[in-house]
């Protein structure tokens, strides 16, 4: 298929899964879930390792961390703890586990301010109702 795409670079292929068409919105829907998982992983792994933990152990834990799978590598292996990373990045780890048990479109929805100017407002009115003080 590589060498067809050489002798043909301007020709558009459909994707197709089985003999189905994969619509457009689900290849754009599935490049940006990737998207926001790599931009997650390298921006967490980056910040833990400027907060002193070593190369091997910072990016370990942040997978370790965004895919709840348990152990890491170097000092979160096996056989180790999250105890000794400093608390800056613990904190960090702990927004990993939530954005990877949650699901990261839910965090990204949470993360946005037209979410949060939206529930500012709420749409029903609550009025309030007197009980009868002989109320039995």
């Amino acid at each position: 298929s590589q060498l067809h795409k050489l002798v043909h670079p301007r020709q558009v292929e459909t994707i197709k899964l089985g003999k189905t068409k994969v619509p457009q919105e689900v290849m754009i829907a599935i490049l940006s879930f990737f998207a926001i998982y790599l931009a997650v992983f390298v921006i967490a792994s980056l910040i833990v390792t400027a907060l002193g933990v070593d190369i091997i152990t910072g990016p370990s834990a942040v997978i370790a961390t965004l895919n709840n799978i348990g152990p890491g590598l170097a000092l979160v292996g096996p056989t180790q703890n999250f105890g000794h990373l400093p608390d800056p990045a613990k904190l960090v780890l702990i927004f990993c586990m939530l954005a990877g048990r949650l699901e990261l479109y839910t965090v990204a929805i949470l993360l946005t301010p037209g979410y949060w100017s939206m529930t500012r407002r709420p749409k029903l009115r609550w009025t309030r109702t007197r009980i009868p003080a002989n109320h039995e």
